[in-house]
C-alpha cells in the first residue's frame, strides 16, 4: 500500500504515524513533509500549494490514497484536481472547503439550518465605516475575524470598541491579504471551549473522541492567539448530556443541511464549540484534521484509519464500527523563540533521543541538517502521553519535556492543570 500525506506539521506527523501504527508495511510519502518525517517515512519536495505537480506524483507512483492535513490545498481545490484524474483522496471539495475558507459562509450555512452559535454581522472592505459602526452594537468584549485564511490569527477578541476600531482598520487594510477582504464581527461566548472532530462520509457524520486545545500562547490564556499550545482528550466539559445536545442540535442539522442543500461533503468536519452549562454553540468549522488536536485525538485510535478514510470516500462509515483508548492523553506543543509573532530557524534540538518509548513525538517546524536536527517553524514539536487519568498524562509529558532542549524554546506550564 501506499500513501501520500500531504504537510508539513506536527498533525501530518500525527497521521503518518497512525497509518504505520496499523500498516507496518505501507510506503508513506509526506510532502513535504519535516525533519522527523524525513527519518521516519520518504518526503518529497513538493509544496502542498502546487496542486497539478501533487496529482503528477500520486499518478506516476500509483498512490492507493491521499491524505490532505493543511487547509490551503483543500481551500484550493486539490480534492476536485485529484478526482478528475480518477485518484482517491481523502478530504471536501472545493465548495465544502469553504467551510473553513470562509467564515462568512459557514455562518450563514449555520444561520439557515438553526444550528446554534453566535449573533454575527459582515462587511466588506469597502464598508470599512459601517463595520465600526455595528461593532459598537455588540456587548464587549466583541470579537472581530477576518473572513478567510488567516494561519489561526485572524481572530481578534477586543475588549474595548476603540481596540476593535484598531482590529477593523488593520485587518482592512490587507494585513492578512485576501483573508482580509471580509470581516465577520461575532457576539463574544462565554463558556468552556471543546474540539469535536468528526468523520464524514456526506449522509453520515461521526463523532470522534472529544479534546480541548489551547490557543493562546501564554499562560493563563494570556498573550496572542496561535495555531494552538497544547491540548487534552478526552474533554470532560462533553457529559453525557452535552454528547446528547451535541447530537440533536449541531450533528443531526449539519447532516440534514449538507443533504438539502446538496454539500457532498467528505472527510474530517471539525467542529469549535463553546460549552455553557449543558448547552453547546459552534464557534467555527474547520475541513480538516486539527492541530494539535490531532496530536491528542489520534493515539487513542483503535480502528484502522486508512480503513475508515476509505469508508467515508466510498460512503458506507454507518457499518464501520470505531473504536478508541480508554486512556487519557495530553499534548505539549514546544515553540521557536517569538511565536506567535515571528519565528526562529536553525536552533539545534537536542534530547529527542532520550525521550522514553511511551512518548509520542511529532515533529512540526524541523528540519534535518548534517546529522542535527533544527528548528524551522513557529510550532516546533509536539509530545504526548497516553495515562489511565490525565493527571498522569499530564505529569510524564512535563517530566519528558525536561529532555529536549533548543535555543529560545517556550511551552505553556498549565496544559490540562
Amino acid at each position: 500500500m501506499k500513501i501520500l500525506v500531504i504537510g508539513n506539521g506536527g498533525r501530518e506527523s500525527a497521521i503518518a504515524n497512525t497509518i504505520r501504527r496499523f500498516h507496518e508495511d505501507a510506503t508513506i510519502y509526506v510532502a513535504p513533509g519535516n525533519g522527523g518525517t524525513d527519518e521516519k517515512y520518504i518526503n518529497v519536495p513538493i509544496k502542498v500549494e502546487a496542486l497539478e505537480e501533487l496529482a503528477n506524483f500520486a499518478q506516476k507512483e500509483s498512490i492507493d490514497l491521499t491524505v490532505v492535513g493543511p487547509e490551503v490545498p483543500l481551500v484550493m481545490g486539490i480534492v476536485d484536481v485529484f478526482q478528475e484524474r480518477g485518484l482517491k483522496i481523502f478530504g471536501p471539495n472545493k465548495e465544502c472547503a469553504q467551510f473553513e475558507g470562509s467564515k462568512h459562509f459557514t455562518k450563514q450555512f449555520l444561520m439557515r439550518n438553526n444550528i446554534p452559535t453566535a449573533r454575527y454581522a459582515s462587511f466588506t472592505r469597502d464598508a470599512v465605516e459601517e463595520c465600526v459602526a455595528e461593532s459598537k452594537n455588540f456587548s464587549l468584549p466583541v470579537v472581530v475575524k477576518a473572513d478567510g485564511l488567516a494561519a489561526g490569527k485572524g481572530v481578534l477578541i477586543c475588549e474595548t470598541y476603540e481596540a476593535a476600531e484598531e482590529g477593523i482598520r488593520d485587518i482592512f487594510s490587507g494585513k492578512f491579504g485576501e483573508a482580509g477582504e471580509m470581516i465577520v464581527l461575532e457576539e463574544f461566548l462565554t463558556g468552556i471551549e471543546a474540539s469535536l472532530l468528526c468523520f464524514v462520509d456526506g449522509d453520515t457524520i461521526v463523532p470522534m473522541e472529544t479534546a480541548r486545545d489551547y490557543k493562546r500562547a501564554l499562560d493563563g490564556d494570556e498573550g496572542l492567539n496561535t495555531g494552538g499550545m497544547g491540548g487534552f482528550s478526552p474533554n470532560p466539559i462533553i457529559t453525557s448530556e452535552v454528547k446528547k445536545n451535541i447530537e440533536t442540535q449541531i450533528l443531526e442539522p449539519i447532516i440534514k443541511g449538507f443533504k438539502k442543500e446538496n454539500l457532498q461533503f467528505k472527510g474530517v468536519l471539525f467542529i469549535g464549540l463553546m460549552i455553557e452549562g449543558s448547552e453547546p454553540k459552534v464557534l467555527e468549522f474547520n475541513v480538516r484534521f486539527g492541530d494539535p488536536e490531532t496530536q491528542s485525538v489520534l493515539p487513542r485510535l483503535q480502528t484502522d484509519l486508512v480503513q475508515i478514510m476509505n469508508a467515508c470516500i466510498e460512503g458506507n462509515l454507518n457499518t464501520t464500527p470505531i473504536t478508541w483508548d480508554e486512556r487519557q492523553s495530553v499534548t505539549l506543543v514546544l515553540a521557536s523563540q517569538g511565536y506567535p509573532e515571528s519565528s526562529h530557524k536553525g536552533d539545534i534540538i537536542t534530547g529527542l533521543d532520550t525521550l522514553e518509548e511511551e512518548t509520542i513525538l511529532c515533529h512540526a517546524g524541523t528540519k534535518r541538517i548534517n546529522n542535527t536536527v533544527q528548528t524551522d517553524g513557529g510550532r516546533v514539536l509536539a509530545i504526548t502521553r497516553l495515562a489511565d487519568s490525565l493527571e498522569v498524562a499530564r505529569k510524564e509529558v512535563y517530566e519528558e519535556v525536561k529532555k529536549i532542549q533548543f535555543d529560545g524554546m517556550q511551552f505553556r506550564t498549565d496544559i490540562a492543570k
